[in-house]
């Protein structure tokens, strides 16, 4: 809420909730694409604007919360990066906690915020896994303890070595490291990269697992999410098995090899016409 906070506020907020109108708002969609800011943030960014107010409504802090007006929401791009981009961005040149921290979201399929507020009592290099939850009490949603491969184990043991606080991913002088953002695009920038953010990793790694054939249920689970048909829905179509049942079904040229053509040989039955008309000149 800190980055949609400042554009929504520098529209919206000396205003009263009775004076946001759906014309308001569609100025803000319009300002807001005006410097090339696509349709996913002018829809985000009001959507966070509407949930606060029909918070404060439900709170009694204000008497009704207005219709936010929204653009339509734009369809998800599938930008994922191959073997060989994955390569280049992983040799790239980047400040030392960037390089752990990109490691981790490919092999981990974790959101950046899981990544980078992870502290070491969550990775159990005996066991080899690594707990993405928010604590073993709190809300869990979205996060799940993920198995721990070779690349990752090297990438945690190098990171440990230097490090001078709790924090897997933080800074040399060893405070918490509170966003990789630009460190994120400065590697992205050195590899050659271009529309490649910290969601897109996490993106990549659902994907690359979906086209290995691994289940959609597996695939869930790394991801933390709450309903498998949620994955499925997004990533089904990568997996090479997806409708491949029902395509086997309507492949025709196996009814064409069962049946055979037209005029092949087959047992030709005498008309029944004929049968009937012997048989009455015989009675």
């Amino acid at each position: 809420m800190r980055w949609t906070g400042k554009p929504i506020l520098a529209h919206f907020g000396a205003l009263r909730p009775d004076r946001i109108s759906t014309q308001r708002c569609r100025a803000y969609t319009a300002a807001r694409r005006a410097p090339g800011i696509g349709d996913g943030s002018s829809w985000t960014e009001p959507g966070r604007l509407r949930t606060a107010l029909n918070g404060a409504a439900r709170m009694r802090m204000i008497e009704f919360s207005p219709c936010i007006d929204r653009p339509p929401k734009p369809s998800p791009r599938d930008r994922h990066l191959t073997h060989a981009e994955i390569g280049r961005l992983l040799a790239a040149d980047c400040e030392p906690y960037i390089a752990p921290a990109i490691t981790l979201m490919l092999s981990t399929a974790a959101r950046v915020t899981a990544v980078r507020e992870r502290t070491w009592d969550r990775v159990d290099m005996r066991r080899g896994q690594i707990d993405l939850r928010r604590d073993t009490t709190g809300p869990r949603k979205g996060r799940a303890v993920v198995p721990m491969k070779s690349g990752a184990r090297a990438a945690l043991t190098a990171a440990k070595e230097a490090a001078l606080s709790d924090q897997v991913i933080g800074w040399a002088g060893g405070g918490p490291v509170k966003s990789i953002r630009k460190g994120f695009q400065r590697a992205v920038a050195s590899a050659g990269l271009k529309d490649v953010s910290p969601q897109v990793l996490r993106h990549t790694a659902a994907v690359h697992m979906a086209e290995a054939g691994v289940p959609m249920s597996e695939i869930s689970q790394y991801l933390g999410h709450s309903n498998v048909s949620v994955t499925g829905r997004v990533y089904a179509r990568s997996s090479p098995t997806h409708l491949r049942r029902a395509a086997d079904v309507l492949d025709v040229t196996k009814l064409r090899k069962v049946h055979g053509p037209r005029g092949s040989s087959q047992k030709r039955h005498k008309p029944l016409r004929r049968w009937w008309v012997i048989r009455d000149s015989n009675s």
